[in-house]
Parts: structure tokens; sequence; C-alpha cells
């Protein structure tokens, strides 16, 4: 067989290669003369370069002409074997006068070849090097001539490879990545220098389009799972671009799939990633929209009533009207006894939580002495998501808090999830000038727009063991990730989520964001924890919620249908066995300080609670078969004591009414035992509200806070404002996700 007929689609390879790259594509095999892209070595230019530079670097001179020395090279993408080229032409400037090059691409085979005839084999045994094969480098980190090199093509400065050499021996990191995330290097600087260590060639995947056919060969999740997609065949060889060398296991798997020969291109790990996501850009944004619906429709939020609940309350409503036509007055009185009792029970159960947290650390507590005994060799990745709509103006502080962080920042794999519209903050995220932990997610522009649904996008590549989602304004404790990490340690096997604690750094902005700080400091510092010690169900914050991947993914991650997805997750993952602990550390964030822009936040709130209640109360009975009697009653207290907010207003009315017009009807409503129930209530009641809120602050060490819980019956009627808003967008716009406004405490309260 000659070599006109060995592999002709590989030459097609190596011409959509050219294209792409913006060369020009020639052919050097003197068997294939008559082809028009055919070129002859000429060797007055051949000489002009070392052979053994030619070998190494897969590049040789075919022509001199007009003061231009055309070059071919077999991989165009391949930035330092050009720029030898380039040197090695300015060192025959006594030959050629000249130093402009002109690069073309051939073949590598054909390129070999030519290098063969000019100067010989002897140079050593014919290279294999494109061939995926494993480099046993000590320690699994790079070469140790890496920071040599880089500092010898000026790349980099000493200092800074010495910086990240020593940070290297502190947390076993890459010496490259170190150098990426210090911002010592630039990506496109360090990829090439690590194709020559790892010899394998390079590819620029920008724009490029790959083979459907190679595409078809590796499943899609092996190639997220090892970093790389099949991107060209021929009929002997499968053309992978990969983010890393691939060791002998993953070349295993990977000729599970194909016998092909496995040939390697390195390209830098966001070019990849972005290419998987334009491949696959259908796929992905079905998983992150239809996963947990395809695979727990049961569970899914995209029906805010089922046909069966629909005629049980359709049943209930017959009842009730036939009730109050046949007995209207008693019927009332029941009714108002019912809402009493829930009250009275909801604020009991209230109490009980927050009291048996008073004083005591029912959270995971790890010390100072705990942490700074870690070693960082041993930290895992950890995966930050951080969800981004309209936040341009809060990007700059996000990015210099994540790198606040006490956790070797090449183990961070920072996802910023953009929404595709939102163009002002892509192209501010873009114009940053990120550090290399950080990866910019666009997610495609479809319904439902929610953050959850964003999440799960950014879900589908994270690196991580563990994975947390931040907000944009948070401020996390430096050392938290840390304290997840041990506290995983240290946690029993079914912990798969790990809640921080979120509060206020803004609180004293205004009397909202006073409120708004006393009611966290209650419900994180006191009620959450006392659900831990309870080992009941616990609806998660929507931020520092840290996960275990492995888990959400079996658990089809967040519902995007629903506007409180931490809330119904945190149920979701309780009736499947799994639990959520509590950690002290703290995330602090905006306190919303605008009237209007807390009430949008607030109904969303509301409303995604009592789709959360909807959605586990589809069956009843298996839902108390799953979690018990105890952790049933909890669920209805914590998630339906919800409703309790749009009551309020109905005997607020009812009472402002008796005061002023001493109306009969509404005395009759209240005969003397209910009567009597229904005040000693409505004290409790209000006396529990600013009890939980004093306490809570207290708790928290917010001594000048706990007056202004004595006035919060204020903002419990700005909630059932709220709550009214979200329940009646529950029927009209159930998926809408209220956008707050952050960034407000720099521009004064509203």
């Amino acid at each position: 067989m000659n070599r006109a007929t060995l592999a002709p689609l590989s030459r097609e390879f190596y011409r959509r290669l050219a294209e792409h790259a913006g060369l020009d594509y020639v052919v050097l095999d003197p068997e294939l003369a008559d082809d028009p892209e055919f070129v002859s070595v000429s060797p007055l230019a051949v000489h002009l370069f070392d052979g053994e530079a030619c070998r190494y670097h897969r590049m040789i001179p075919v022509s001199y002409a007009e003061k231009t020395l055309t070059v071919a090279v077999a991989q165009p993408s391949d930035q330092v074997a050009r720029q030898v080229a380039i040197d090695l032409a300015g060192g025959a400037r006594a030959i050629t006068g000249s130093t402009e090059v002109r690069f073309v691409v051939a073949s590598e085979r054909d390129v070999e070849m030519a290098i063969d005839e000019i100067f010989g084999d002897g140079l050593g045994a014919e290279s294999e090097i494109s061939v995926l094969t494993k480099i046993d480098w000590p320690g699994q980190h790079f070469p140790p001539r890496l920071g040599g090199l880089i500092v010898e093509r000026g790349l980099a400065t000493a200092e800074a490879v010495e910086e990240a050499l020593e940070a290297q021996l502190r947390s076993g990191c890459r010496l490259g990545e170190l150098l990426l995330v210090a911002g010592g290097i630039d990506e496109d600087d360090l990829i090439p220098v690590l194709a020559e260590q790892f010899g394998i060639g390079l590819i620029d995947l920008t724009g490029y389009e790959p083979d459907p056919a190679a595409l078809e060969i590796i499943p899609e999740p092996l190639m997220r799972a090892l970093d790389c997609v099949p991107f060209a065949l021929d009929s002997e060889k499968l053309y992978l671009a990969v983010a890393d060398r691939l060791g002998d296991e993953e070349v295993e798997e990977l000729a599970q799939y194909t016998s092909l020969e496995l040939v390697a291109f390195l390209t830098s790990p966001r070019q990849l990633e972005e290419l998987l996501r334009i491949t696959y850009r259908e796929k992905y944004t079905a998983i992150a929209t239809t996963d947990l619906l395809t695979r727990f429709p049961e569970e899914a939020g995209n029906r805010v009533i089922t046909d069966a609940q629909k005629a049980f309350l359709s049943l209930v409503a017959v009842i009730l009207v036939a009730a109050l036509i046949i007995a209207p007055l008693v019927t009332l009185i029941v009714l108002v006894s019912l809402a009493d009792a829930f009250y009275f029970v909801t604020s009991a159960y209230k109490f009980k939580l927050t009291y048996d947290s008073l004083g005591y650390g029912h959270e995971i507590a790890i010390s100072d002495e705990m942490v700074a005994a870690l070693d960082e060799r041993d930290l895992p990745v950890f995966t930050i998501l951080v969800p981004l709509y309209r936040e341009a103006a809060v990007v700059g502080a996000l990015v210099e808090g994540i790198g606040g962080l006490d956790y070797p920042q090449a183990k961070l794999d920072v996802r910023l999830l953009c929404e595709e519209d939102d163009d002002e903050t892509v192209d501010a995220v873009n114009a940053m000038g990120l550090p290399g932990q950080f990866t910019v997610v666009v997610v495609p522009d479809a319904q439902p727009k929610t953050k959850p649904k964003a999440c799960n996008y950014g879900l589908i590549q994270a690196k991580g063991e563990y994975l947390v989602i931040f907000d944009a304004e948070d401020r996390p404790e430096p050392d938290q990730l840390k304290k997840v990490v041990i506290a995983y340690g240290n946690a029993d096997a079914e912990v798969v989520c790990i809640q921080a604690k979120l509060n206020y750094f803004n609180a004293e902005q205004n009397l909202l964001t006073r409120w708004f700080c006393t009611e966290y400091s209650m419900w994180f510092d006191l009620l959450l924890p006392g659900l831990d010690h309870a080992n009941a169900p616990i609806p998660l914050g929507g931020t520092s919620c840290h996960f275990k991947t492995e888990a959400l993914h079996e658990l089809g991650a967040w519902d995007p249908f629903n506007v409180t997805e931490d809330a119904d997750l945190g149920i979701r993952l309780f009736k499947n066995g799994m639990r959520t602990a509590m950690i002290d550390s703290t995330t602090f964030e905006e306190a919303n300080s605008d009237l209007n822009n807390w009430i949008r936040q607030r109904s969303r709130w509301i409303k995604g609670y009592i789709q959360t209640w909807l959605v586990h109360m589809r069956h009843p009975v298996r839902l108390f078969r799953q979690v018990g009697l105890k952790n049933f009653a909890s669920f209805q207290l914590l998630v339906g004591g919800t409703f309790i907010f749009l009551l309020n207003p109905i005997f607020w009315a009812l009472t402002t009414l008796f005061f002023i017009t001493q109306a009969g009807f509404v005395r009759e409503l209240f005969p003397s035992f209910v009567f009597y129930a229904a005040a000693f209530q409505l004290f409790l009641a209000n006396f529990l509200f600013m009890y939980f809120n004093v306490a809570g602050s207290v708790q928290r060490g917010y001594f000048g806070l706990a007056k202004y819980a004595l006035f919060t019956p204020i903002y419990w009627g700005l909630m059932s404002v709220a709550a009214w808003k979200g329940f009646l967008q529950l029927f009209f716009n159930p998926f809408y996700w209220e956008k707050t406004v952050h960034g407000l405490d720099q521009k004064g309260s509203g």
C-alpha cells in the first residue's frame, strides 16, 4: 500500500485544521506531485533550520522566495513551535537577509517523511509522542522542567515561579494551575509549554466544529468525566482534544468504545468545556430544565396543583359551601377555631425549637485549631456556583471575596453562571481578566428562567467533590470551606448537605434591614439548629448550602420550576434518607433596604414555600410513611405554616371592624370560649414572634438590634402583604422569578 492510499482521510483532517487556523494547506509527499496542493521542499530552505528542532517541533522550512521563508507545521496552534521557527529564521538572517516567516499546514506524516528524507533518520527512533501515553512524573505534578521553561521563555518571572513552587509544597496543586490562579502566567502561554512537556500536539478549539462521526464514538458523559472531546477521525486514528494528559486507566476506558489509535491534541480547559457546551447545548439545557421532571415527575413543581388535588379541593369547597348554607354561623365558628388552633400549635412548635437552641451549640462546631491542623494537600476540589443576573455592579466585589477565601485557590472550581440575554453582566465578567479558577458559563435563554435552572446548568460540568452556591453579594467567612471539609469528615455518611448560617452585613442601614437581620438571626441561629437537633427536615437557605456533588446528581439537583428551590431540595433529600447538618460559620449577605424590593423578594419566598407544600402534599399518605409522624407534623407546621401570613389580614380586619363598629356578627363569630382562646393566641403569637427575634439577636450578639425586635408586629404585617402578592401570583405566573436588586447598600436606603 502506498502513501497515497494509506490514510486519505488524514489529509482531509489536516486540511480542515488549516482552514480553521486561516492558513494554506500543502502536500509534501513526492508521490502526490500531481496534487495541486503539492509543494516541493527546497534544500536551500530546509537547511536553514536545525534537524533536531524540526523533528521535535514537527515543522520544516519548504521554500524561500521574495524574502519570505515558508515553514510547514503539523500543529498550527503550537505557538511555541511557531516562535522557535521565527527565532531560527532570525538566526539565518545572514543567509536570507530577511526574518519574515509564512506558515502553512501539512500532515504530520508528510512533515516527518520530509524530515527523514532531508536529515535522515539518525536523529532517533520514529516519534510516537502524539499517541496518548502516561508520563509518570513523581508526585503526579507537572515535570520539574516546567518552571525553568516558563522563566526561560519570559512567560513568567522567576519570583512568580518560586512563589508557586512554595505554594505547591503546601497545597499539592500543580505548578501551572498555581501560576494561573495567581495571575503569574496566561493560559494561552502555559498550554503550549505543557504540550511540549507532555509530548503531544496543540489545537485551538475557538469556533471549531467537531466531526459528528467522531462525537458519536465516545459517550458525552465520558467526555465530561475525562475532559476530552473527539473532534476528528480517519481510517486509523481518532483525534482527541484533551485538557490534560490521560493515564492508562482513562485510555483503557476510551478503548472500550473504539479500536482506532488515539491521538491527543492539548487545548485549554476553558476551550474544551466551551466546545462541549456549544456542541451539546440542547442536551445540557434539557438536563437543566427537565432532569428532575423526567426522573422524578411527582417531585417536580411544573404543575401548581395536580388533578387529584383539584378534585380534593373542589370536594372540600362543596362541603364548605353546603355547611355555610345549612349552618353558616356554626361553620364560621369552627373555621375560626381551627385557624386559632393552627396558630397556637405553630407558635408553640417554633417556641420549642428556638428554646432548645438557646445557649446550646447544636451546630457542628469547628475550632480554629482544627482548621489550622488541616493539611491543604488533602483538601478536595470545591465547586462554587454563583448565579448572576443583572449583577454587573457587584461582580468585582464577588471576585475579590472569593479570592479572600482561606482555601487553595487552585482547588476551587468557581463557575459564574450568566444568563444569555444579560449582555451587561457577561461583558463585565469577560472584561475582568479572571484568574484561572474562574469559569464563565453562559446559561442558554430558555424557560423557566430561574436561579435553580442556572444552577442545574452549572452543575453539569462541576469538578468538585463538594459544591456550594454563593449569591453575587455574599461574603462567607474565609475559613468556611475548610470547616465544611472537616465537618464532613466528622459527620455521619447520610449527611449530604451542610448548611452555614446566613446574616447581613448592612443591618444598621435602616429600620427594614434591622428587622430583616433580627429575623435571620432567629431563623439561622435558633430555629434551623433546633430542627437539626430534632433530626427534622430542614428547608435550606438559598446560599451557603455545601453539598456532596454526587448526592445532588442522585437527587436530580434543584427543581427549576420552584422559586424556593432550596427549601424544596431540603425536604427531598430528607425524604430520600439523607440529612442536613448545620455548621457554626456565617455567610454575610446584603439585607434588602428598599421596601418594594423587599416585597418582591419575600413574595417569591412565600410563593415558593406554598409551592413546596403543594408538591410534597400530592401524596400525603406516602409522605407520612416516608418521614414518620413527627417529621410529617414538622413539615406541616413549618412549611405549611406559611398560610398563617394569608390569614393574618382577615383576623386583623375583623378585629378592627369590631372595635370601630361593635358589629354584632363579629361578636357572634367569637363565642366566649373562642374569644378567650383567640385573645390569648393574639397575645401569645405576637409575644412569641417578638421573643424569637429578640432571642436570635441576643444569641448572635447583636444586642443593639434587640430593641427593634419589639416592633416586629409591623414587620409581620409587611409579610402578609408579600404573602398575598405571592399567593395570587402562584395562580397567574407561578414560575416567575422576582429579581432581587443588589448593591442598594452602596446607594443608600430607599
